[in-house]
């Protein structure tokens, strides 16, 4: 069976390791930056975006945070990374450690069959 025409999702896992200015700030500065420098440009800029944010700080050194982002489609995630390559978040605040792209149960819909979960639906 082809490849659906429709939309398809997408969810990009960003793993990003915090740098020596953003530890630098306090926590309400880094709230202030990310809500004032961050999030008004994404929304400028695209739509069909959502985010979800993990600490590992805790348990790895090489990766403070991984930051969830999930798209429409690929033009969406598209608008978003160049969104966040024009903010202090990329490579000033947070140095992008890895970015794993994909989209949720693929191929099922490639090859026209049931996803294989073992979430109750």
């Amino acid at each position: 069976m082809p490849v659906e025409a429709t939309k398809t999702p997408v969810t990009a896992f960003m793993l990003v390791k915090t740098t020596p200015e953003w530890l630098a700030l306090t926590v309400q500065e880094r709230v202030e930056a990310f809500t004032t420098q961050v999030v008004p440009t994404i929304k400028s800029r695209t739509s069909g975006v959502r985010s979800r944010f993990y600490d590992t700080e805790f348990y790895s050194t090489r990766v403070t945070d991984i930051w969830v982002w999930e798209a429409d489609d690929h033009a969406a995630y598209q608008l978003l990374i160049d969104a966040l390559r024009e903010t202090p978040f990329w490579d000033r605040y947070f140095e992008v450690v890895d970015l794993l792209v994909g989209t949720e149960n693929g191929y099922a819909r490639t090859y026209g069959v049931e996803p294989v979960t073992t979430i109750n639906t």
